[in-house]
């Protein structure tokens, strides 16, 4: 494919002819250079990232980093910081970084400052009121269990934070989430909660999103129905949207609404007072923390050159695979049980912001924008797909992340767990030759026939590529510059593949067409337009329920 509707076909071609002549193995590279893995290696706040088991070289950065200025790349990172109107399409910023300035940083608008900063100092007196007992529910008793409900941003980034800081989870409050419109997952939560001690959160940036209004009623009826006056619904509930108008009409209280901005998208809500939740569970400190941690890589990101700007070098890693290797997906192995939902929270994060068709113009793509997003908490992968990354046919690159350190007492197997993730990541880059894997057999007890036989099946390529990023301990700090880490790359796959990483046209349809299905199931009448299989389905529905 070709790229020149953005590049220069200088730049492309450079990069393709680059490409056709690389003849180099990973083992190669480091064979010729006892330094690469120093060299291929950054530092960042309270990350460390080894990238030296990528295809590069300093003639392929060197290529890439040309692409960057290119593509006016300092410019448009400076753009993002600074609030200018980077989401060319609904004509707004991105501006979520400003939700995490540090006292000393340098604001670029004070006044939306001053709007951030009031918000907060809301949110953590509602917290601080949650955690000293001082929020009663309808009978008198204190509040023992929040739900969010929200979905999307509203609650994958939520959801995931608070999954990976359980082990900073505040005594005496417990969290829960709803998100799916299948009955089902409510049902699920709210078994076993006490209706009287019980806080929902109704997470909507609009206030209409379909499944957020179902569940927020199913739990307003829930509570209803426990008994509690209508009076006192406003100790149960609190909002967080910017539609305060609907927030206000759903019956919630508008002192219990807390605002946000329509220049922060859902997937980069997290900062902003959709981390209620977040602060519940944490703390109004951990929460900070979070907080400090995405400033810290704000920072690296505004100030480090490129060459040496860790979001920058993921991006282009990234773009160096999914343009000139046809690499088409990419694996994000967390080996930490606490960041088992990080690849979902990526999923969104990367394929809504990079899943477009056309670029800033308007004008049809003629080369692939993002990539699929997958993975699992490790080791548990090791045990169902690992076996493609390692003989399958098609390259994934991996992101492996890891701590150092453990939050739990079992030392020993978190040794075990850090010499799995780099077992696997020298696994892709060594592999097993045939020759190694014919001898293994044949001092395993094989005759010469059975190992020429069985060894074809036992050999590992090798020369896949992979990225290892470390922290010392999962923190809240360590945590926020992980997640602003992986927001930046986007923003700069985005800048590089000159598209909108901040709309998401794409998921409107479905919702549009979901309103007339509901409504053609409800009443019983299949409109005569509808394709074949989209009414046979609907029959199927309909003729079940009679």
């Amino acid at each position: 494919m070709d790229m020149e509707a953005s590049c220069t076909p200088t730049h492309w071609q450079a990069l393709t002819h680059h490409r056709q002549q690389w003849q180099k193995q990973l083992r190669q590279l480091f064979h010729d250079d006892s330094e690469r893995a120093g060299r291929y290696s950054l530092q960042a706040g309270p990350l460390f990232l080894d990238y030296s088991k990528s295809h590069l070289d300093d003639t392929t950065l060197q290529l890439l980093l040309n692409l960057c200025e290119h593509q006016q790349l300092d410019s448009a990172i400076t753009r993002l910081l600074h609030g200018a109107e980077v989401n060319n399409t609904e004509q707004r910023p991105a501006w979520h970084t400003a939700l995490r300035y540090r006292a000393n940083s340098v604001i670029p608008e004070p006044s939306v400052h001053a709007e951030v900063k009031a918000t907060q100092a809301k949110m953590r007196a509602f917290v601080e009121q949650l955690h000293n007992q001082q929020w009663n529910g309808f009978d008198g008793d204190t509040i023992t269990d929040v739900v969010n409900i929200g979905i999307g941003g509203s609650d994958l980034g939520p959801r995931m934070v608070c999954r990976a800081l359980s082990d900073y989870h505040r005594p005496g409050l417990k969290v829960h989430f709803v998100a799916n419109i299948d009955g089902a997952e409510i049902h699920q939560v709210l078994q076993g909660l006490n209706p009287a001690t019980t806080l929902f959160i109704v997470a909507s940036k609009s206030f209409t999103t379909l499944e957020t209004l179902e569940n927020s009623t199913t739990a307003r009826n829930w509570i209803l129905t426990a008994g509690c006056p209508e009076n006192q619904l406003r100790q149960h509930f609190v909002a967080i949207s910017t539609n305060i108008a609907k927030a206000t009409s759903f019956g919630i209280d508008p002192d219990n609404i807390f605002p946000m901005w329509d220049w922060v998208g859902g997937r980069y809500s997290l900062w902003s007072a959709i981390g209620l939740p977040i602060a519940l569970a944490i703390g109004w400190q951990g929460f900070e923390e979070l907080l400090n941690g995405a400033a810290t890589m704000d920072e690296h990101f505004a100030s480090a050159p490129a060459a040496d700007n860790m979001p920058v070098i993921l991006a282009l890693i990234t773009f160096w695979y999914s343009q000139f290797w046809q690499a088409r997906s990419q694996a994000v192995l967390p080996y930490c049980h606490q960041l088992q939902r990080f690849p979902d929270f990526l999923q969104q994060l990367d394929m809504e912001s990079l899943g477009k068709g056309v670029d800033r113009h308007g004008q049809p793509l003629a080369y692939h924008t993002g990539v699929t997003i997958w993975g699992t908490e490790e080791s548990n992968g090791q045990h169902s797909f690992h076996q493609l990354l390692h003989q399958g046919t098609q390259m994934v690159p991996v992101d492996f992340i890891a701590s150092l350190m453990p939050n739990h007492p079992h030392t020993h197997q978190h040794r075990e767990l850090l010499a799995c993730c780099l077992s696997q990541s020298q696994a892709l880059l060594d592999g097993k030759s045939l020759q190694v894997a014919t001898q293994e057999l044949l001092d395993g007890g094989k005759t010469a026939d059975e190992a020429a036989s069985l060894a074809p099946h036992k050999v590992i390529p090798g020369n896949r590529p992979s990225n290892t990023l470390l922290m010392e301990r999962l923190t809240p700090e360590a945590l926020g510059a992980l997640i602003a880490l992986y927001e930046h790359k986007v923003y700069v796959l985005s800048v590089l593949l000159d598209i909108n990483a901040f709309d998401q046209w794409g998921v409107e349809l479905g919702k549009q067409l979901g309103t007339r299905i509901d409504q053609a199931l409800q009443c019983g009448t299949l409109p005569e337009e509808w394709d074949g299989s989209t009414r046979q389905l609907a029959e199927k529905i309909l003729s079940a329920r009679d």
